[in-house]
């Protein structure tokens, strides 16, 4: 991990992204497939946690996970049109899109860890079942990929910036033609 500890939190996100980026469903772990760490263990078990209880709140919906994981300063610095910022705002995205995907999950394809900041590249998955805006599903599978660079103090994700795979999503779900 000595290459890690060179290399600046921004070089890691351009990194990862260039290798890869509500109804209460019962309570599912989220699925990891790749952990790398730096050599601060200590500070990464912290946000290790923080991270993981809030992609098992993507993963779930289930709003108590959000309020383990988040912080009350929470700061979403990639917020789209329509989104509140603040702690808010990602319980309002994920009850919003679970009504077109009811059964979204996530995995987690690989987390790396700095400090106090880890970047985490996920793939969604599930069915295009509800509405969409105007548009109805019909039962097609949604797949698409994300990545987040979060910051995690005190135990808490406070800040996050994040980029979707929208096109691939928009053509899944028939908005934008393939």
């Amino acid at each position: 991990m000595y290459i890690l500890n060179k290399l600046s939190v921004p070089m890691i996100v351009l990194v990862t992204c260039l290798a890869g980026a509500t109804t209460v469903a019962a309570q599912e772990k989220v699925k990891i497939h790749d952990v790398v760490h730096g050599s601060d263990k200590a500070v990464e078990a912290q946000t290790e946690k923080a991270a993981t209880t809030f992609y098992d709140f993507w993963n779930t919906g289930d709003v108590k996970l959000l309020d383990q994981a988040i912080g009350s300063t929470f700061t979403d610095h990639t917020l789209p049109e329509g989104r509140p910022q603040g702690p808010q705002g990602p319980a309002f995205a994920s009850k919003n899109f679970r009504v077109a995907v009811p059964d979204l999950k996530v995995e987690i394809r690989k987390m790396i860890f700095s400090g106090d900041y880890v970047t985490v590249h996920m793939e969604f998955t599930g069915h295009f079942t509800g509405n969409f805006g105007d548009v109805q599903g019909h039962g097609q599978a949604v797949r698409f990929i994300a990545t987040d660079l979060l910051k995690i103090t005190d135990g808490k994700v406070t800040d996050n910036w994040h980029i979707e795979d929208n096109l691939t999503l928009l053509g899944q779900l028939g908005i934008v033609k393939k």
